[in-house]
């Protein structure tokens, strides 16, 4: 129903009742009059209206009801749109607290990420200190059971050595221990060179110690090293086979941290190839047993003073060395020089040994290079030998008048190459050339002879060695070497002449290959029978080189840092030494020898 139609159906309404109380008002008695009046019917009208103002208030009613239920909605959608502000505005918090809790999430999870890692690496740590502590205290316990040095104040002391028992088998005897003097295998006409020997020895047999300090602003360092194979004025094998200590090494080292070391002391010599830089202790020695190495090796162990500055991968070193000549036996040599004398038992020099007066020490200069694919060397030598002379010593009578002392100088070249051919065989080349260097060569070739004025003449010498050195196994080395050393002939004519010099072609060589009778005294003494094979008579024999050939391996038995090493060897050696021709033609002596070797090195 509409406003408009409620609205007229109330107008009528009211109109109506005022109609008929209008209408009860005129019919209405006085008080004063009483009457029975009788309740009259109701007329269709009034029926109609009643039932109108019924429906309308029943209407009234219903609309008062829903006024009330849409004030009651209206109050709900106020109280609910409240509630959904409130709710929405909860729901805003909620979702910013939802937001800065996820945001808190996401940092916590990124720091509990970090602190995982950090647990972990923590754990590592622990790990990796809890190994640390583990392999300290080993190490510790190690270091005081085992010690790989002695400690004395601020200085470190290793002991270094071996001890051998070594066998040498020559088909010609040459009454020599385990070193071979390759220049003295007996031609034919030697009663040696028809027996065979056998030697056993324990003389190789080392012992010395490293001693280093380190001062933070450089190292200081001195070496000792000896071994037996010396022979005192009482050494034979007669009994106790005794033999003297020899001093091999014996040097003090100073080196800074720019790489400048200075070395002085009795060391090997400057020429000798080593395996880093020119650092003494890293000589590159043939492996053979003999301790006399191999024939084209080039090398010396004497006093000198030694210098050498690092340059990267670079060393330049330069040393001054004692000297010592030796000289070649010559043909018609005039007798009115020396070099030389006896040593002097004062002195302490050996009273049978031959000693020449130096007039300078040797001068030796050398370059290294250092690479992966090898180690290279190359150097030079300077020598100045003096002897005194006396043009009138032939006079009659002989006299000194005009004595005077003559310098010659020598010297030579040199070069050593060591390469890695493949990872189990290594290759080196070595030479050496030049006049008055014969003694730097393992068969101490002469290094000077004479002119026939009594002045001295240098002899041109030259040294080579092959090497090849195989590693097939951890335990085993295979070497091989082919060494020749080299004396030029070096003769003058005098004034009778005849050929003066070494190696002259009018040498009498006619009795190097007729074997000679015993001969002298029979008193047993050393040289007298039996003790004196007959010696080659009529057989100069200057030798003009001497070549050997060698095959052998070394194979360690056992090797522990703690304990020490095993290690058995054998070489074979073929040596051969050919003179120059003179009168007679050109002798030719050869050796088969046979080392074997057991030592035990200390750790």
């Amino acid at each position: 129903m509409t406003k408009q139609m409620r609205a007229a159906i109330a107008a009528t309404l009211v109109i109506c009742s005022a109609s008929m109380q209008a209408q009860t008002a005129a019919r209405t008695p006085s008080k004063t009059t009483k009457r029975v009046v009788k309740k009259k019917a109701e007329s269709p009208l009034e029926r109609t209206l009643r039932e109108l103002r019924e429906q309308m208030q029943a209407q009234q009613e219903q609309i008062n009801e829903l006024k009330q239920q849409l004030a009651d909605r209206d109050a709900r959608l106020t109280t609910a749109t409240q509630d959904a502000q409130t709710a929405n505005a909860s729901a805003t918090a909620a979702s910013t607290q939802a937001q800065n809790a996820l945001t808190a999430l996401q940092s916590n999870h990124e720091e509990m990420q970090t602190l995982s890692s950090s647990v972990s690496d923590l754990k590592v740590a622990n790990t990796g200190l809890a190994q640390t502590i583990s392999d300290t205290k080993k190490d510790i316990t190690t270091a005081i059971e085992s010690p790989t040095t002695l400690h004395y104040k601020g200085i470190t002391i290793q002991p270094v050595g071996f001890f051998a028992f070594e066998t040498v088998y020559r088909s010609r005897a040459m009454t020599s221990d385990v070193n071979t003097p390759f220049n003295s295998t007996p031609y034919n006409g030697a009663g040696q060179a028809h027996v065979s020997e056998l030697n056993f020895s324990g003389r190789q047999s080392r012992v010395g110690a490293l001693f280093t300090g380190d001062t933070g602003r450089f190292k200081l360092a001195g070496y000792v090293e000896a071994d037996f194979l010396s022979a005192g004025a009482t050494s034979n094998e007669n009994q106790s086979n005794s033999y003297t200590l020899r001093q091999r090494q014996i040097w003090g080292q100073a080196a800074t941290n720019s790489g400048f070391t200075l070395t002085g002391g009795q060391m090997w010599s400057l020429v000798t190839e080593t395996k880093t830089s020119t650092d003494n202790r890293t000589e590159n020695l043939p492996m053979t047993i003999d301790a006399q190495y191999h024939v084209g090796f080039s090398w010396a162990r004497q006093p000198a003073i030694r210098f050498q500055q690092r340059l990267g991968k670079f060393t330049v070193a330069g040393s001054l060395e004692q000297a010592e000549y030796i000289y070649g036996s010559a043909t018609n040599a005039p007798t009115n020089f020396f070099i030389g004398a006896l040593g002097t038992g004062g002195g302490l020099y050996n009273l049978t040994a031959n000693y020449s007066n130096n007039v300078a020490p040797d001068v030796i200069v050398k370059a290294t290079y250092d690479a992966k694919y090898g180690h290279f060397e190359v150097g030079g030598l300077a020598r100045w030998f003096r002897d005194r002379y006396y043009p009138n010593a032939t006079a009659t009578p002989a006299n000194s008048a005009g004595a005077t002392n003559d310098t010659k100088t020598g010297g030579g070249f040199f070069a050593n190459v060591r390469v890695p051919v493949t990872h189990y065989l290594d290759a080196g080349v070595h030479i050496m050339t030049g006049p008055g260097v014969g003694r730097y060569g393992t068969s101490t070739l002469p290094d000077i002879t004479v002119h026939p004025d009594g002045t001295l003449a240098t002899i041109k010498s030259q040294q080579g060695l092959i090497s090849l050195e195989a590693h097939p196994m951890k335990k085993l080395d295979i070497f091989g070497y082919a060494g020749a050393e080299y004396a030029q002939r070096t003769t003058y004519l005098n004034s009778k002449g005849l050929l003066v010099g070494y190696g002259s072609v009018t040498s009498s060589n006619t009795g190097c290959g007729v074997e000679s009778v015993p001969g002298g005294a029979g008193n047993g003494l050393a040289g007298a029978s039996p003790y004196n094979p007959g010696a080659v008579a009529n057989c100069l024999g200057a030798t003009r080189f001497v070549a050997e050939g060698t095959a052998g391996f070394t194979y360690r038995v056992y090797t522990n840092p703690k304990y020490g090493r095993l290690q058995y060897q054998l070489q074979y050696s073929y040596l051969n030494r050919t003179a120059w021709a003179g009168v007679g033609g050109a002798p030719v002596a050869t050796n088969n020898m046979v080392f074997t070797s057991m030592r035990y090195y200390i750790p």
